[in-house]
């Protein structure tokens, strides 16, 4: 075996799997989607608390159908809505930004080299998308009275089954895809366990034309959604309590920094272990349009 080849079987994701990563495949895939529904259940309905909900389960003080959120047809049509709207910004809007923001990379900028030696080009214009949303958000929340600024968190159960299904759908399509039109084939893996490769991905760069599934799915509509969920939640605890206390601006206020600070850096982010090593499947997919946004805003 040639160096490049031993570099490319041994970087990324593995090609072999044992019986314990297939056990831990599995416990992953069952228990992250139970964690973000049992921290939901705790955060809406005990003040937070981790024990009191499998208490009353147990006690049978509560029932678990009166605690699940509610499927809502126009919640999801309102969440197609805004992933559509993401695709917009990060296909049909090229960044302009760079042109006269000092020290800011962004537009075209080129990947890294992948296992198989391609290189790829990106549209790096996550900071306009950014700034573009919240712009909006904030007009049709406050100048025009569309919508309530507090309609994520009024409807947060709703979102949660709306990022599920979004997340499995993206799941299955690139693993279905992996198999039978693949972008870069040479740059799949296959362990010869279909739950593993399901997890973790085989396809490295999956793409549909320009659009990239990674730094899409990575950076645009969980991360985005991010400081909207925070805002959302601190309006609505303005409207119910007249204030905000300090922990909730601390809260949007140090998470925003770090929002912006990845989209300031996304051309660097090209370069890390997120980009150069993982390969897209359910992690990606699922984690990014749930996980995300569910559990990094807990607080």
């Amino acid at each position: 075996m040639t160096s490049t080849n031993f570099e490319a079987k041994n970087w990324g994701r593995a090609w072999e799997t044992t019986w314990l990563s297939l056990f831990s495949t599995i416990a992953l895939l069952i228990t992250a989607p139970m964690m973000v529904l049992y921290f939901f259940i705790a955060c809406v309905h005990f003040k937070g608390s981790l024990i009191a909900p499998a208490y009353a389960l147990a006690t049978g003080e509560a029932s678990l159908s009166g605690l699940l959120p509610s499927f809502d047809l126009g919640i999801c049509a309102l969440y197609l809505g805004w992933f559509a709207f993401q695709l917009l910004l990060y296909l049909g809007l090229p960044d302009l930004l760079h042109y006269f923001v000092p020290g800011y990379r962004g537009g075209r900028q080129e990947g890294a080299v992948t296992p198989a030696g391609n290189q790829l080009v990106y549209q790096i214009n996550g900071l306009q998308a950014w700034l573009i949303t919240h712009v909006l958000f904030g007009i049709g929340a406050y100048a025009m009275g569309w919508f309530s600024p507090g309609v994520i968190a009024e409807n947060w159960g709703s979102f949660l089954i709306a990022t599920n299904i979004m997340g499995y759908l993206t799941a299955i399509f690139v693993y279905v895809k992996a198999y039978w039109f693949p972008s870069n084939a040479e740059d799949r893996k296959f362990s010869g366990n279909p739950l593993y490769d399901f997890f973790m991905g085989i396809e490295f760069n999956p793409r549909i034309g320009k659009f990239d599934f990674k730094l899409f799915f990575n950076g645009r509509p969980g991360i985005i959604a991010w400081t909207l969920i925070n805002w959302s939640f601190a309006a609505k605890q303005y409207a119910d309590l007249g204030y905000l206390p300090n922990s909730m601006i601390l809260v949007n206020v140090l998470q925003a920094i770090y929002v912006l600070d990845f989209f300031w850096h996304e051309t660097w982010y090209l370069k890390t272990i997120d980009i150069c090593h993982d390969h897209f499947g359910w992690m990606l997919s699922w984690g990014d349009l749930v996980w995300l946004p569910y559990m990094y805003t807990l607080q």
